[in-house]
Formats: C-alpha cells, structure tokens, sequence
C-alpha cells in the first residue's frame, strides 16, 4: 500500500476558548493535486501551521509520508513550502536567496530552476527588501517548483500575482504532478481549485465538511440569468440545468442555470430574446451553497 503523502486523525488545534481546527480526519494520497478549501478563517493555514511543525496540536496526531510532523527535523526533509506571506531576507539577492534555499532543501533541479527563473519573469539582481508582494512570491514559487521534495505544500500561493503570472503557476503545478511529486494547495479561490486540483477538501469554522473530486464542485456555479423578450416567454420548465423559473412582468423572465449553459441557450433561441443578463454566484455564495447541501 502507497504511504499517504499527509495523514491527520483526529487533528485538533485550539487557542482558550476559540477552536481553530476541530477534530481533522484527512488523507492525501501521494502524487496527486489536492485542494484544501474554504473561506478565510476556516482553519487551513492552522491546519498546514500544525503540518509543518510550527505549532503543536491541542489534540490528534499528523504525518508526512508516514513521519510524525511533530519530528520537524526528519519531515521537513519531504516538504517545500510557501507561505501565505513570504518572507525574504532582506540583504540577500533573489539569486542567493535561491541558491541558499536549493542548499538547505532535499536538493533542487538547477536547470528547471533557470527556466522557472524565465517563465515567472523574476528579477534576481534585487535584494529582498526591494521586492514586491509578488515578487517575493515568485521567488518562493521558484524555489518551491524546482526542488525535488516529494510534496510541495502552497499556502494561498497566487495572492499576489496578476493572471499571467497564475497561468505559468498552474503550468508547474500540473509539470510537478507529471513527476509524481504531491501538491497540496491551501485556497479561498474556488476557480484555482478547479483549474489544477484532482481532489478538494472543504473546510468550514475549522471543521471538514466534505472532500470530494473537482468535477464535483463545477455543479455549484449557479449563475442567476435575467432574460428580456417579445412576444411568448421562453419554455424552460422542462430545460437541463435550469431551476427556480420566475417571471418578473411582462416580458421579462429569471431563473437560475447549473451547469453547461447549451440548453437552455437553445431554448432561448426559438423566442424573441432581447437582452440576457447573467450574474455569477460570490464565492461565498458558491460556499453557503455546499454547505447547505453537505449538512442536508
């Protein structure tokens, strides 16, 4: 049997009287993408907090790759890790902060590195005090991706990158996974969870509500679509995808659509549509939405 890359049972974290991280049970399996999700607050940066040995749980147990995370010295040996706010040392250039993090970590892909280098535009000439957010994440993402740990844990990785700089990152995500090294990802942002993740777990007011494959999460964008017409309404009673139909007077109509839009697109189309409107759900909605299903 395949040793889990990260393992909890029981995972609690608690600071007086406010509970942080309830009773984690979780298995990633190695080599695989895996999502860690939820609202801020939820509880994931307590939860990786507790993975890396920076702090110690109230209660249960976590491993890595079957090492108790509380032995730091022997799990870190499998771990690269970027943290939701990077940190660098501020006299050291981009290029020696690299060259000293490829140093202490379990090796690094000096060739890979340099392209990673190319591909997220980095400047490595600067000191540390001189970078941006984003630069300072970006720094961390290199050393990150070009190390040979086998599980690479990203704690809200993309805060401070603009969508190209995210598109290259989910490029070295799905090349970690083609060499078989593990990626958990900590995020709020539903639509990075789905681009790169094979599973994803579901985290609320520190307890774990469900974890399901991403294909599971495309039905919550339920978007609400305001439609205008002439002459008969639109029959969409009996359409895929469509639920909660209202009609708001005379030649105006609004329902809520789930899924791929093709029919109720097609319906739309043998009438007399002349405005269509469609406004996609808040993450906290799509949240809201999952939690109400999971507790039903």
């Amino acid at each position: 049997m395949t040793i889990p890359a990260v393992r909890t049972a029981g995972l609690t974290k608690r600071y007086g009287s406010v509970c942080a991280l309830d009773s984690l049970d979780l298995t990633v399996p190695a080599g695989e993408v895996f999502g860690f999700l939820g609202p801020n607050g939820a509880g994931k940066s307590t939860t990786i907090r507790l993975l890396m040995g920076a702090a110690r749980p109230t209660s249960g147990r976590a491993w890595i790759f079957g090492v108790d995370a509380s032995d730091v010295a022997v799990a870190h040996r499998s771990i690269a890790y970027v943290p939701a706010d990077v940190a660098l040392w501020p006299g050291l250039t981009g290029a020696e902060t690299l060259e000293l993090l490829g140093r202490i970590g379990p090796g690094v892909d000096r060739t890979y590195r340099d392209e990673l280098v190319q591909r997220f535009a980095v400047d490595l000439s600067k000191p540390g005090r001189a970078y941006s957010t984003g630069n300072r994440q970006k720094i961390a993402l290199v050393a990150a991706f070009a190390t040979r740990a086998p599980l690479l844990v990203l704690d809200e990785p993309t805060s401070g990158l603009d969508p190209l700089m995210e598109r290259e990152f989910q490029v070295a995500v799905a090349q970690a996974r083609e060499r078989g090294q593990t990626v958990f990802l900590s995020s709020h942002q539903l639509a990075e969870v789905e681009a790169v993740c094979d599973q994803v777990a579901i985290l609320r007011a520190g307890q774990l509500v469900d974890v399901a494959a991403v294909a599971g999460l495309r039905r919550l964008h339920r978007s609400q679509v305001d439609v205008s017409f002439t002459g008969p309404a639109p029959e969409l009673a009996q359409v895929t995808g469509v639920t909660a139909v209202e009609q708001l007077g005379s030649g105006r109509m609004r329902f809520l659509l789930t899924g791929p839009p093709a029919p109720a697109l097609h319906a739309l189309a043998k009438t007399e549509v002349t405005s269509v409107q469609i406004q996609e759900p808040t993450l906290e909605e799509i949240f809201l939405d999952y939690y109400t299903q999971a507790a039903r």
